[in-house]
């Protein structure tokens, strides 16, 4: 996944400018993007306080090879709704927990979806977005790299992104009857 940018005015300056207020990328996902040279001014890497001009395209390749670190890939069968290059949305079934634990090491949500990445080639890591209770089900959102997270986390703390939860209520039918003495 690439974000792109040309200059079309003098409104920036630098290569920092454009990554902060067009991009919105965040100080520590800037750094990890410096380290693994995927900032890209023209085609090539570039320190971020180089000086632009109208015309230059500035790049940024979010696609870092990463992996999710302490995760046991663990196959299991997941309901996989949709996904693409940015993330993946699947149902969490009731009694399976979200991350690993002392007492679900291996039988997580993640690490369901950390077999799945193995499997398919997938090198990244595992980025919830939302997180239900081990005794919930229901949709969960997997980001594929940091920025789809971020940007997910913002949307969800604006509202943009909504969560609704529908309950099943039963109740018994025979109803205890008192005593009108």
């Amino acid at each position: 996944m690439e974000l792109n940018y040309i200059v079309k005015s003098k409104e920036y300056s630098t290569v920092r400018q454009i990554i902060k207020n067009e991009f919105n990328i965040s100080s520590r996902l800037v750094s990890k993007l410096k380290l693994n040279k995927k900032i890209l001014l023209n085609q090539s890497p570039i320190y971020l306080d180089k000086k632009i001009c109208i015309g230059d395209c500035i790049s940024c390749n979010l696609d870092i090879n990463e992996e999710s670190k302490g995760i046991i890939p663990t196959k299991m069968d997941l309901n996989i709704l949709y996904e693409d290059d940015a993330y993946i949305v699947l149902t969490k079934p009731v009694n399976i927990p979200i991350h690993p634990s002392y007492e679900n090491f291996e039988n997580s949500l993640a690490n369901g979806v950390e077999y799945y990445f193995k499997t398919n080639n997938i090198k990244r890591k595992i980025h919830i977005v939302n997180r239900l209770d081990k005794n919930t089900s229901g949709l969960v959102v997997i980001a594929k790299n940091e920025y789809i997270q971020e940007n997910l986390a913002i949307q969800m703390k604006k509202e943009y992104f909504v969560k609704k939860y529908i309950a099943i209520v039963e109740r018994n039918s025979r109803r205890k009857r008192r005593n009108n003495r």
